[in-house]
């Protein structure tokens, strides 16, 4: 098999996906290399250790979530109708499974801290880009007019993503989406100009 950046990008898809469902500690490099069909020689060309193999996938996954985020603010409409657009792609519907079912911070988040100092700060580095847009769609909310004026939008930000985050632990616990619905809801109030 040639080396290349393709077989780097299938391993971490794979990982992904099975962290999704396994968490990091579970997820087995057997597993992982027959669920992304290489062999180990190419794990171990990309990947210096499973931890170094951890760190890169939160990271592209952080760039992906971030990705998304910014194709939801970044189109038409008032700073209000693009943060309703971010809720309701919290949320799953019929089609797809909402960001809440595939976020690896809340799958992660509690595990990598305890497990890798370089993955816990991968993961917060991504969290914290999060917020500052999150911040940055308050502030262009309160410059039209459609969300109210916040004296420190980030910690307005931090508020709703750790609700946000809360809520999605608890939608996986429960298998509905009433936690989820209460937080944007409670969001949604605060935030009405």
């Amino acid at each position: 098999m040639t080396e290349t950046p393709n077989t780097r990008q299938t391993i971490l898809d794979a990982g992904q996906a099975l962290m999704l469902t396994s968490g990091f500690a579970g997820l087995g490099l057997s597993t992982l290399l027959k669920a992304a069909g290489v062999p180990k020689g190419s794990f171990y060309h990309w990947f210096e250790s499973k931890e170094d193999f951890g760190r890169a996938a939160i990271e592209v996954y952080a760039e992906g979530y971030i990705t998304r985020l910014d194709a939801l603010i970044e189109g038409a409409g008032t700073g209000a109708d693009k943060l309703d657009r971010f809720f309701g792609a919290w949320r799953s519907d019929a089609a797809t499974a909402g960001l809440a079912e595939r976020c690896l911070v809340v799958k992660l988040g509690a595990e990598v801290s305890d497990l890798s100092e370089a993955m816990r700060a991968a993961m917060d580095r991504g969290v914290q880009q999060f917020i500052g847009r999150l911040a940055d769609l308050l502030g262009q909310g309160a410059e039209d007019g459609s969300l109210r004026t916040l004296a420190d939008p980030l910690s307005e930000a931090r508020r709703i993503y750790a609700s946000l985050l809360g809520a999605a632990i608890l939608t996986r616990i429960s298998r509905n989406d009433a936690a989820l619905c209460d937080a944007t809801n409670d969001a949604r109030a605060r935030l009405k100009s």
